[in-house]
């Protein structure tokens, strides 16, 4: 048998890739009688690399795509990626301005020449390293949201929305952000808690005096048109109705009363900025007030700001407090912490700006979003999200859809230039219906990117030409995404398909948690702390990471990353290689998987039981989208129970004179260990499919294999319980020979005490047993003149002659030199923490590391005192 003893993954990851390609493997057939399984990748977006939470993502999504596919179902993965609009155009035009190139100097046509060859660019390492990380997609069926099928589908939704009157044109308050100059939804918004101050700006009043207002934005007071105050607020009632001077512009403006004004907040007197602030243009519509817009796409201060035109709005803040100080009209400030919007993209801080954009109207669409989850036709993993969700719903607003940006799909919207007639259309229209003119401008915005990614899991089906993929496969049946687009995606996604399929999009939705650091942080490139996946798949294989990061994702929670806690799959990777290579090493012609016609042996009866329950409990686990629990079931059950223990049961079998105990236990191992490469295979492909190909008798790739079937009938509880009471007696035995340090070549007589049943089973089951602890004779009588060592176990007690194996006084020595030595240690530890000082001052982690020392000093001073006590009896 030719196997290396090391394991290479680079070398077997790209065997594998290419054989998988090569014979079509994972393109999913539409006219296949399998029930069909599907699921649509979350897009990545054409901006660099793959991150480790894309990682987590795409392992889960293949977890469930490989179990389902050896299930027997026809199972589809569509594969595709996101054009990304701001994100990508933020990226281009970074690496233009490196170039000494402006996008505007430019044009349009040349920018977007420029962003095709970046997303080609992209595209391909993106897809690289999605092949490096053993994803089994049907590429044949890969979609970008730009290719020219997807935007036929996405102008099809826009003109029946527009159709509808669900997509119309408003001015209103939007989030803009200065630095990507584009609008941005709600959704698309992260807010923070920051320090920052309140100010109390005196505003003249034109018959005398003055009324305080209190804001957070100083710089927009230049756009005030209004002064509010609560109805209800009896220590402005003298004030409703007189005019106030705009400091610093010297404009009037009208004091005014309205519900929305907080009496709590400041001094109750609040500044009215229609163009700036959305409760403003509430306020502004209802009692008639202009609305000034101060602020530029740039984030400076326009032609309306007066003597501060062309200062960033930050930089005009500071000299608006400084000149109000200066004129005795800035009263106080005093530290204030608030919420501040910043973009999801850039982090810049988004300015609300009176604009007009383009909106879908939401309510009736999220009313039947939420119905079919309130019903459970849709199902949450887990299903606390359900609240989430359903509060997004009741609050929706109306979704701004039309981004100032080139990158993405221009809108569907003509303007005729004799007229101003809009036509929706694709193409440039021939001529306008209203005056018969032909020329046109199209509307320069194009859609947020999100509008395109929420028709995606009907949309890469076909459903704008109603093919028999989207017959067969929609809806589909499992989405896998992170909680933190459970708005800008997954509900809109919902709406879309039951306004244009009249179909639920998926039955399932599985949110990961983010992936964060040691220290609990996101994982990002300017913190240095998100590592490139293909550098540690390099490093480690591809196995290892996806295994790695099972291990260490909680049901729902973040996952705490670090590059150690990869290393646990990279164990695993070479557990797995070195347990077959052991195997099939000691295999000859003719011996094969077997557990039929074969005389089963106690441990025999054992492993198939425990087999069968791993079947059970793996599948059990992904049926369930308890995905790492089978995870780490599987590293327990094939390290701890196959490896630790059932290959060393049968090695004085496989290495014995009779060969048809021999080949007997190789079959069985042979029959365990291909289970566990099937169990192991979706979350482990390429290791599993390369050690499957050793097995006598595989024909055919393991991947397309049928997943285990589960007999009940060979799940032996009873023998379980003999077995694990067996190894209870040879942990025993072990630790009594490593406690007194006896010497590992000799043999460990022993005498037991108790049940006869239990007495009796050792000895069947002695040559193992023996082999396992280097157990000598079972003694039947004590010494009643030499020290022994106790072990109690359920119904029976074992007894190591210690007088016979050890040098008593010598061993009496070692341990309290020992004993000597720890209880320094102990006592230091016991100083710091009895140390106010240290106590204050220590972080968390250094305090709890000295408890757990210290625990640790404390049961090694009790476990040595036993000892002693034992060796000073006679």
């Amino acid at each position: 048998m030719e196997i290396t003893s090391r394991y290479n993954p680079s070398k077997i990851e790209s065997k594998w890739n290419t054989i998988w390609e090569e014979n079509a493997t994972f393109v999913a057939d539409a006219h296949s009688k399998k029930k069909p399984y599907t699921i649509v990748i979350p897009p990545p977006n054409v901006t660099g690399i793959l991150t480790m939470g894309h990682v987590l993502n795409l392992t889960i999504q293949d977890i469930l795509i490989r179990y389902k596919r050896m299930g027997g179902y026809e199972a589809l993965w569509v594969p595709g990626t996101d054009h990304a609009g701001i994100a990508t155009q933020v990226k281009i035009e970074e690496k233009l301005r490196k170039e000494g190139k402006d996008r505007k100097k430019m044009g349009r046509s040349a920018f977007l020449k420029e962003a095709w060859q970046w997303k080609e660019k992209f595209h391909e390492r993106i897809t690289a390293q999605m092949k490096r990380l053993g994803l089994s997609v049907d590429w044949s069926k890969e979609r970008f949201t730009l290719d020219e099928g997807y935007s036929n589908a996405v102008f099809q939704v826009f003109k029946t929305l527009h159709k509808q009157g669900l997509i119309y044109k408003g001015k209103y308050i939007v989030n803009y952000c200065p630095r990507c100059k584009t609008v941005l939804s709600n959704d698309e918004i992260e807010h923070y808690e920051e320090d920052s101050y309140l100010w109390y700006i005196k505003y003249p009043l034109e018959d005398g005096g003055f009324i305080t207002v209190a804001t957070t934005r100083p710089e927009t007071m230049l756009g005030d048109t209004g002064i509010a105050v609560n109805p209800g607020d009896k220590r402005y009632k003298d004030y409703v109705g007189r005019t106030a001077i705009l400091p610093l512009l010297h404009r009037r403006i009208p004091i005014i009363k309205d519900r929305l004004v907080d009496p709590e907040f400041g001094s109750g007197a609040v500044k009215v900025t229609p163009a700036h602030d959305p409760i403003d243009f509430e306020i502004g519509k209802r009692h008639n007030l202009d609305a000034v817009i101060v602020i530029d796409e740039d984030g400076k201060i326009n032609q309306n700001g007066g003597p501060y035109k062309g200062m960033d709005r930050f930089e005009a803040r500071e000299k608006i407090v400084e000149d109000l100080q200066k004129l005795d009209m800035l009263e106080k400030k005093e530290p204030y912490t608030h919420s501040i919007g910043r973009c999801y993209r850039c982090g810049s801080v988004i300015e609300p700006e009176l604009s007009t954009q383009w909106f879908v109207s939401m309510k009736d669409m999220a009313k039947s979003a939420k119905k079919v989850v309130q019903e459970g036709e849709i199902k949450f993993y887990l299903p606390r999200w359900k609240k989430v969700y359903n509060h997004w719903l009741d609050e929706v607003k109306d979704w701004v859809i039309s981004r100032q940006l080139w990158w993405g799909h221009q809108m569907p919207v003509w303007y005729c230039k004799e007229c101003n007639t809009e036509v929706v259309s694709k193409d440039k229209p021939e001529k306008c219906p209203k005056c018969g003119g032909k020329k046109f401008r199209q509307d320069p915005d194009v859609l947020d990117t999100w509008f395109s990614s929420w028709l995606w899991p009907f949309v890469v089906m076909g459903w704008d030409e109603k093919t028999d993929m989207l017959k067969k496969f929609f809806p589909t049946d499992t989405l896998v995404t992170g909680w933190d687009i459970i708005f800008l995606w997954v509900a809109r996604m919902v709406m879309a398909s039951l306004k244009f399929t009249g179909k639920i999009p998926f039955k399932n939705v599985y949110f990961t948690g983010m992936v964060r650091d040691e220290k609990r942080r996101k994982l990002s490139k300017s913190l240095g702390n998100s590592p490139d996946p293909i550098d540690l798949i390099d490093e480690y294989g591809a196995d290892s990471v996806r295994m790695g990061m099972m291990l260490i994702t909680p049901e729902g929670q973040d996952v705490i990353y670090s590059k150690s806690r990869i290393e646990i799959g990279r164990n695993l990777a070479n557990k797995i290689w070195n347990a077959g290579r052991f195997i099939l090493l000691n295999v000859v012609e003719g011996d094969k998987p077997n557990i039929e016609d074969i005389s089963l042996e106690t441990v025999d009866r054992w492993i198939i039981s425990q087999t069968e329950s791993t079947i059970k409990e793996v599948s059990n686990a992904i049926d369930n989208f308890r995905i790492n629990d089978g995870a780490r079931l599987l590293y327990d059950k094939f390290w701890h129970i196959f490896c630790d223990w059932y290959i060393e049961m049968v090695k004085p079998r496989i290495f014995g004179e009779d060969e048809y105990a021999k080949r007997s236990a190789i079959s069985i191992t042979l029959w365990v260990f291909d289970n566990f490469l099937k169990l192991l295979h979706p979350f482990m492909p390429f290791i599993t499919e390369e050690l499957w190909s050793y097995l006598p008798g595989k024909e055919n790739l393991l991947t397309i294999s049928e997943w285990p079937v589960l007999e009940k009938n060979l799940i032996d509880k009873q023998t379980e319980e003999k077995v694990e009471f067996l190894r209870e007696v040879i942990d025993n035995i072990r630790n009594i020979r490593g406690e007194y340090k006896i010497d590992k070549k000799m043999k460990i007589p022993i005498y037991i005490k108790g049940d006869e049943d239990r007495k009796k089973l050792i000895k069947e089951e002695l040559e193992w047993v023996s082999f396992l602890t280097g157990l000598g004779e079972i003694q039947k009588d004590i010494n009643p003149n030499i020290v022994y060592a106790s072990s109690v176990l359920k119904d029976i007690e074992i007894y190591v002659p210690l007088g016979e194996l050890i040098d008593i006084k010598q061993e009496i020595k070692r341990q309290e030199k020992e004993l000597q030595s720890i209880v320094q240690q102990s006592d230091i530890v016991r100083k710091r923490l009895n140390n106010r000082e240290f106590l204050d001052k220590a972080p968390s982690d250094v305090l709890e590391n000295a408890k757990d020392k210290l625990r640790f000093f404390e049961d090694k001073i009790e476990k040595i005192n036993h000892h002693l006590t034992v060796l000073k009896s006679k």
